[in-house]
């Protein structure tokens, strides 16, 4: 009895998901097929001319604009951004530096402290014996 592996794919949005890019911005032939585990694994290992262009200039999604401007993909629409940005775009909001992305980055700055005090009291009571 041999056992078949069958080819895992996904659906384009993942792939484009997994590569850190957006899916409107990726050539069609992309778009319109299924990406297999061994193709995301090429793209990834030897990214082609046109997925090293749209990481380097984008447009970029959400989580990619989010994390350029160091803020949360909420505080992204609380800021009005709903679309994908350029790296252009991006850093021309960098030297704009708005009222809501300095209030988003503060406020990320507190959650990541708060994050940062909860694993420290979690590490704390983990060393304390009899618990």
């Amino acid at each position: 009895m041999t056992s078949h592996q069958t080819t895992q794919t996904m659906k384009p949005a993942t792939a484009a998901k997994k590569l850190g890019v957006y899916l409107e911005a990726t050539p069609a032939e992309f778009q319109e097929g299924v990406v297999s585990r061994a193709e995301l694994n090429a793209l990834q290992a030897d990214p082609p001319a046109w997925l090293r262009e749209l990481r380097r200039n984008g447009p970029h999604p959400r989580p990619v604009v989010a994390a350029k401007l160091g803020i949360s993909i909420a505080g992204l629409a609380r800021g009005g951004v709903t679309e994908a940005l350029t790296t252009e775009q991006i850093d021309a909001l960098k030297q704009e530096d708005p009222g809501w992305l300095r209030r988003e980055r503060a406020t990320q700055a507190e959650v990541r402290k708060e994050a940062v005090r909860i694993q420290e009291k979690q590490a704390e009571r983990a060393e304390k014996p009899g618990r």
